[in-house]
């Protein structure tokens, strides 16, 4: 199978590190470069609106059925509760979307709304609260792990602008964009916006007057199963936090206190890697962006806090058939499974001279000290085609200073303020033709790729400001590259 890999050594041990080298030889592809999800990658056409929603090439028959039950459950609009719409009410009372595939559309990128001077629904731009601890037993808790932010008091953990009959929404959020001209080594000037943002319409009282606001866009859905596969070892083998190799790069993790598996972990997921596991992760989305309690998060009232006492007691979808919350074990397993296996797309035309140029340029530009090209995964229980593959992902998982650019100066566990997780790159390239658009970054601040990087600061200052001294043509066949990913 040309995505396998065999293992050798001790349990827990990452043999064959010569499979995970850098590559040296840019004359042509290297094998299973066209599989950047190994034998797990889509089998279908990479060319259509689609692209992204396709289940893992190697999945057995009988799998495909739990793969469709848990596509149901992600597209699924939620009402509120109560209604005669069996295990589909428990909307809210406040919310974001009502249903996943509104912020992920076919499982891809959000794009973030246009600014405007009426604010409203943001959609797949979300905005996190938190506020800075105040006492020793917040400075604690943050410390113990088992929280990585504290909520605002009164908002919660997110700004929730929409709601179900009855109640009011939590406010909105007005969005502008100030433009600033960058100038390329060869004369060509890029512009870059600097987005801001102010929360408005409030309908609880006044937020708290130190409140942090991070602004986080959906993200693809590709391939996460086999980035939740890779061993937490393999991903500290790359962790240099005080930067003893001197090269200016100090990837560091974010460890999470995980409460599905009682113990820390590395944090995996989300803009700044506060997740360490896909159930997680779900289940804080369906509590927070849509108000839908699970076992994990059993409220339910989702984000709203006792201090929204009409939105915390209103009726809530919670059933004892479902383990009294509104999406049970079995239905919330499914949905995992599914967010699991959605299958990253082959890569297109990898061995084409231009892209092959391109992809000597990534390296030569520092890109590849960050966006790792390759990882292995390691032993998946009850999913053996997530297994023992050689993947392309383009990520090491890590945290990095990013500069004062792109900074929200909001922590996140042991995230700092400028700290980003190396966002994952494969099928960056079908944006557009999946989603309609070419808009990136945390925020959707860049609107195509040229932006994304010049955007880069911090650790990346070196690789954005290469970059930024290449001539058009290289500067094109680097971000060819980057598009065939």
């Amino acid at each position: 199978m040309a995505g396998m890999v065999t293992r050798g050594g001790t349990a827990g041990e990452t043999a064959m590190p010569e499979v995970l080298a850098p590559a040296t030889d840019f004359s042509r592809a290297e094998p299973g470069e066209d599989l950047p999800g190994g034998d797990a990658t889509s089998r279908r056409a990479t060319d259509n609106v689609n692209a992204f929603s396709q289940s893992s090439g190697n999945m057995g028959f009988r799998k495909e059925l739990d793969f469709k039950i848990g596509n149901s459950i992600f597209r699924r609009l939620w009402v509120s509760a109560p209604a005669s719409t069996d295990a589909s009410d428990g909307l809210g009372p406040l919310f974001n979307v009502r249903g996943c595939q509104n912020c992920h559309l076919k499982d891809g990128r959000g794009q973030p709304p246009a600014a405007a001077q009426t604010p409203g629904p943001a959609g797949a731009l979300l905005f996190r609260l938190s506020v800075p601890p105040k006492t020793d037993a917040d400075r604690a808790l943050l410390a113990s792990g088992k929280v990585t932010v504290l909520p605002d008091p009164v908002y919660g953990g997110q700004l929730q602008d929409m709601s179900i009959q009855g109640h009011e929404p939590e406010g909105a959020v007005k969005i502008t964009y100030v433009e600033s001209d960058v100038s390329l080594a060869d004369g060509e000037t890029v512009s870059l916006r600097a987005p801001s943002y102010e929360l408005t319409g409030l309908n609880y009282g006044p937020i708290s007057p130190d409140v942090m606001v991070g602004p986080r866009i959906a993200p693809p859905m590709i391939g996460l199963g086999l980035l939740e596969a890779v061993p937490e070892e393999q991903i500290m083998a790359y962790a240099d936090p005080a930067d003893e190799d001197g090269d200016g790069i100090s990837g560091r993790p974010n460890r999470i206190w995980s409460a599905l598996h009682d113990k820390e972990m590395i944090g995996r997921f989300g803009w700044k890697a506060n997740v360490p596991t896909m159930a997680e992760q779900n289940a804080a989305a369906f509590s927070g962006d849509i108000g839908i309690s699970t076992t994990l998060h059993p409220s339910g009232a989702g984000d709203c806090t006792e201090k929204q006492t009409k939105c915390f007691n209103a009726p809530s979808g919670n059933s004892p058939k479902y383990q009294n919350v509104e999406v049970g074990d079995e239905l919330f397993d499914l949905m995992t499974f599914y967010t699991q296996n959605l299958a990253v797309p082959r890569r297109r035309t990898p061995d084409a001279p231009e892209i092959l140029n391109g992809k000597a340029l990534f390296y030569e530009t520092g890109c590849a000290d960050c966006h790792r090209p390759k990882l292995l995964t390691g032993e998946v229980p009850k999913q053996p085609h997530l297994s023992n593959q050689l993947i392309w992902p383009y990520t090491d998982m890590l945290l990095h200073d990013m500069g004062e650019g792109l900074a929200d100066n909001r922590p996140d566990g042991l995230a700092g303020g400028q700290e980003w997780r190396t966002p994952p790159l494969w099928g960056i390239g079908l944006t557009e033709t999946v989603n309609g658009h070419t808009q990136f970054l945390h925020d959707g601040r860049a609107r195509n790729l040229t932006e994304a990087i010049l955007w880069h600061g911090g650790e990346a200052q070196e690789a954005r400001d290469t970059f930024a001294a290449l001539d058009k043509e290289d500067r094109e066949r680097l971000l060819a590259f980057v598009n065939s990913l």
